[in-house]
């Protein structure tokens, strides 16, 4: 409630509804609208592993790590799985502020992604480089489709390296990591 907060209603900053500069289709309250269950879109929020927990088997520290920890739409943090982060050609689904998920086509690989919309590209990169960079000894037993030999797969990297230069860190960033320390 302090480091994903709006400051201008004091809602929820949930990254896979919100659009900056414009109107978000819906926002939630802290509390009040937290997950239990979901039948759709703008039910609830829940809290988004933007690196999949799945990948480091729920193991804590970087279960509760909340550097890479978002509150987001429980639909769409559903939609999106443990699908890693790049860019999208067709989309098979697209939440109602643009977020998606469908092939793949950065260079590398041909699988299924989900990307969120360019104003918070380079958030969820830079947690993956924070997260490569913190449990950079304990990755090895990591079942995780974007690390190979301790590091991030070549087209992961280049495509978090772009999308960090294309969305600068932000005021909303900055205000977040603050709040985080």
């Amino acid at each position: 409630q302090t480091t994903d907060v709006r400051p201008d209603d004091g809602k929820v900053w949930d990254i896979y509804s919100d659009i900056p500069g414009g109107t978000p289709p819906y926002e939630f309250t802290f509390v009040t609208d937290q997950c239990g269950n979901y039948n759709g879109e703008g039910d609830c929020y829940n809290r988004e592993h933007s690196f999949p927990q799945s990948w480091f088997n729920g193991s804590s520290p970087m279960y509760t790590d909340i550097f890479h920890i978002y509150p987001t739409d429980g639909w769409v943090n559903n939609k999106r799985g443990n699908l890693p982060y790049g860019d999208v050609g067709s989309a098979d689904y697209t939440s109602q502020n643009g977020s998606k998920s469908g092939l793949c086509v950065d260079p590398g690989f041909n699988g299924t992604v989900f990307e969120p919309i360019d104003a918070f590209k380079g958030d969820v990169a830079r947690s993956y480089f924070y997260m490569m960079t913190r449990y950079y000894g304990e990755m090895s037993s990591w079942n995780c489709p974007v690390v190979a030999n301790g590091d991030l797969v070549d087209w992961e990297k280049a495509t978090l390296v772009a999308w960090s230069d294309n969305d600068p860190v932000s005021q909303k960033e900055i205000d977040r990591n603050n709040a985080i320390y």
